[in-house]
Parts: C-alpha cells; structure tokens; sequence
C-alpha cells in the first residue's frame, strides 16, 4: 500500500514529463500537471482546495522579485539587438579576418559574447547561423564544425549571462543572488570556454582547409530570400541585428556591454547592472543613429517586456504552484531518502543532484522544465539532509542553482531530442538549406557541451573544483551529512 501511495505522489511528475516529451508547450503542461497533483494532494493527504491554493500562492510570491529581474532581461536582449550591440561584438571580431581554418573557432568567440550580451541562446544562433554558415560556405569550412561550434557558443551566455532567463530562474528557485552565482561559476566557465576554443582552433587547423578570407557582407548577401522569411518568423530581432551588421554600427555600441559586466563584476545589485544597460545603450544608440526616438526605444522595452510575462513569467507561476503541491504531500520523500542511503558524504550528495538535473533534461527534453522541476528536489535534499553554517550552506545553494542551469543548457546540446538541439536544426536547414542537418550534427563536434558537462560532474565528485577559484565546495567536516557512518557503510546513528 505504501508503495501504491509513493507512486501516486510522484505520478504528476510522469504526468509533467510525459505532455512536455509529446510536444506539449510547458503553458498547457504545467496547469494540468498542477490541476492532477491537487487532485492527487486532496485525495491522499485530505486537504482542502483552499489550503492547497494558499501554498501555491505563497510559493509563488517568494519569486515575485524573479520577475521583475526578468522583465528586465528581456527588455534588455531586445535593447541590445536592436540597438547595435549585438551587430558590435559581430563585426569587431570577422573585422579581424575569418579563413576557412578559423571561421568556426571566431564563430564559437562571437556567439560566446552575444549570448552574455542578450541572455538568449535561441536568439544568438538565430542572428549567427545566417552569418556563419554561409561565411563558412564562401571560405570553404566545415560546416559540422561551425553550426556545432556556434550552437555551443550560443549557450554560454544563457547559463552564466545575467539576463538570460535560466540563470535568473535557476538564481531564484534556490533563492541566491544572480551576481554570486555568476561569480561562483565565472572562473570554471571561463576555463571551459578557453579550453574548447582551443579544441575547435586545432581540430579546424588539423582539416587543411584553406586559408582564403572571407566577407561578412558577402555571406549575408548570400542568404536566399526563403532563409529571410524563415528567419523573420522565428526571431524577428536578428534580422533587424543582421541588417546592422551588413550597413554597419559604431564600435563604441559595445560600451553598454562592458558597463553591465563591468559593474556585475563590482557586485552591484542585478536590477541596477540591467538598468545600466538599458540606459546606456538608449544612449548611444540615439548618438549612433540606431535609435530614432524614445517612443521606439520604449518599443524594444515592451516587446522584452511582453515576452517575459506572455511566456517566462506566466510559465514560472504555474512550476511554482506546481512544486508547492507537490511538496504539500512530501511526493519526492522518496526519491530523497534514496539519494540518502547511497550518499555517504556531502560531495557524493552534491554529486547525486547533478545526475538528477543531468537525468530530469533527458527525460524533459526541455531544460526550462528541468530547471523549474528539479530545482526544489535538490534543495529539499540539499537543506533537509546537510549540517552547515549559513555562509556554506549558501554555497551549496550556489552550486545546486548551477548545476540546473548548466547541466540544462550544456547538457541539452547532447540530447538529441531536445528542444534546444531541435530548434537549432530547424533555423541550420532555414537559413543555409545547402545541407541537410539533422540533430546529431549538433551534437557531433559541440565541444562544449562536452567539456562543460564532463568537468561538472568530474569537478563535482573528486574534490578538484577547490582548485578553481570561488568554485570549490565547503569541506568536511565543516559541513557533514545529518547521519554518521561505520566503515561498511551502514548508518550508525542520526545526528538530528
């Protein structure tokens, strides 16, 4: 009977993974994932609809401040692209000359940057591909190499970047500041982003390609009227980034860039970093021409604005009513209690809650889902089951918000049937159908979705994340488990 009731309690999480795995959009998904575990809730535990509705809607105004940080995101990505910072950072760098030998390592560079500068993976490879693959296709390159360099490229940004939607969410979910999380994880994703940039520089130098520079211009003039309509359906801002690109914007529209990482790194709050940005490139926008009144600019602002709560923010109110239910009848006690048993100190632990992100993408298939999902499960495993002081345990919190967000980013370039690889297939084939890409394409040569996932979970279980700065786990016995253990492993008494 016990069994019947466990299984009944995580029932909604197949209920969630299952309408997601069939393509449904995680706004019908999650409602009625949340509609059946209230259903299951008053059934098993006997409470009312009232109490039920009082948990979800505490739960979702502990992440009210998400929310504005998001409108904010979004408003700045639109700003960004559409005010030329974006076309900025892609000039600067095929300004400096791209071959066949380097155009995949620059594209890697170039979409590492842009996706920090607007916080959207799918957007950056929207604005890049175009200009890539078919820089590429003039040059000479090879075009696995450079759709899966860029498509690795496009998701630095959305893991680490402060107005991406991932790292917000990821942030607030375990309640820790989005400037800490960036500053816990910076250095390692620095070192994954050199080291990859490295691989791709001598696997494109082993090929003996040419050495023949090409044209950015010529590239983009070379996209077919069909790839322009394709790409103005799925995101409308890269076209308006392209067209910069090809006319051309001032260097200095970088400048709003550089503020906002630069007062990030000075640990100024994340609502005034964003607020710079907007303000900034408002500025120089107006001053490079790109920017035509304030009435326009306000424009980009309500289109971020608009996306975030028609999508991001509606979707994060109906997981956080989701997972409050689901916590009101303990549903994952289960799943707890076995990371538990098997765990045998804090780093094994951390180490089980990687897995457990790494496994909710796969069975996802969306690394929103995943981040919104499992993100209290390995909190609840995390606070309810590890004796530390407030300063640790933060940063147990710290990395239990990065593993969500990197191991769904990253971890999602090698899932196959994911709906990041899934969308970067269908922009590839739209913008340069010369080839017939399918999603190992994507996977094949995405070098950074391996170093980034292996050195995670390597980092994680051995200890030698100490060796990074501000990425090293508190030790034991500064931190320990709320259970002792004899040398053959069987528990030897509770601690709490």
């Amino acid at each position: 009977m016990g069994l019947l009731i466990g299984i009944l309690k995580f029932s909604p999480i197949f209920v969630l993974a299952g309408l997601l795995m069939s393509g449904m959009d995680v706004l019908i998904a999650a409602p009625i994932a949340t509609a059946y575990a209230t259903i299951i809730s008053m059934g098993i535990k006997k409470y009312k609809f009232k109490e039920l509705l009082d948990k979800a809607l505490s739960n979702v105004r502990e992440i009210v401040i998400v929310f504005f940080i998001l409108m904010f995101a979004y408003g700045l990505a639109e700003a960004f692209m559409a005010t030329g910072v974006g076309a900025a950072i892609i000039n600067i760098s095929l300004n400096m000359g791209v071959t066949a030998k380097s155009v995949a390592v620059v594209g890697f560079i170039v979409t590492c940057v842009l996706s920090i500068a607007t916080g959207t993976s799918w957007g950056t490879f929207a604005a890049c591909a175009p200009v890539f693959l078919w820089l590429n296709h003039i040059v000479g390159g090879s075009i696995l190499l450079t759709v899966a360099s860029i498509a690795g490229g496009s998701c630095f940004g959305d893991n680490i970047g402060l107005i991406s939607d991932t790292t917000v969410l990821s942030s607030g979910l375990q309640q820790v500041e989005i400037i800490h999380r960036v500053r816990h994880q910076g250095v390692w994703s620095l070192l994954c982003a050199l080291a990859t940039g490295i691989v791709i520089f001598i696997v494109g130098t082993s090929m003996g390609l040419p050495s023949d520079v090409g044209s950015a211009v010529e590239a983009i003039n070379s996209i077919p009227d069909t790839a322009w309509t394709a790409l103005s359906e799925e995101r409308a801002s890269a076209v308006i980034l392209l067209e910069q690109v090809k006319t051309g914007v001032p260097v200095y529209m970088v400048i709003p860039l550089i503020i906002v990482i630069g007062m990030a790194i000075k640990g100024f709050q994340t609502m005034i970093c964003l607020g710079s940005g907007i303000v900034s490139s408002l500025i120089l926008g107006m001053v490079a021409g790109t920017v035509s009144s304030i009435n326009e600019f306000l424009g980009y602002l309500l289109t971020g604005f608009g996306d975030a709560g028609s999508w991001s923010i509606v979707m994060m109110m109906w997981v956080a009513a989701f997972g409050a239910i689901m916590n009101s009848m303990n549903a994952f006690e289960p799943l707890v209690k076995g990371i538990i048993n098997v765990s045998r100190n804090v780093r094994q632990l951390m180490f089980y809650n990687s897995l457990l992100c790494l496994g909710g993408n796969v069975a996802f298939g969306d690394e929103t889902a995943e981040i919104v999902t499992i993100s209290p499960i390995i909190r609840t495993i995390t606070e309810e089951n590890v004796e530390a002081s407030e300063e640790d345990m933060y940063k147990l919190r710290l990395r239990n918000a990065t593993f969500a967000d990197a191991l769904g980013v990253y971890g999602s370039q090698l899932i196959p049937w994911h709906t990041f690889v899934l969308f970067y297939v269908g922009i590839a084939n739209a913008v340069y159908p010369l080839y017939n890409f399918v999603p190992f394409d994507i996977i094949k040569m995405n070098f950074m979705a391996y170093i980034a996932v292996s050195s995670m979970l390597i980092l994680t279980i051995t200890g030698l994340d100490r060796f990074i700065p501000l990425f090293g786990l508190p030790s034991e016995p500064d931190i320990r488990l709320r259970k002792e253990f004899n040398k053959s492993g069987k528990i030897l008494e509770e601690t709490v």
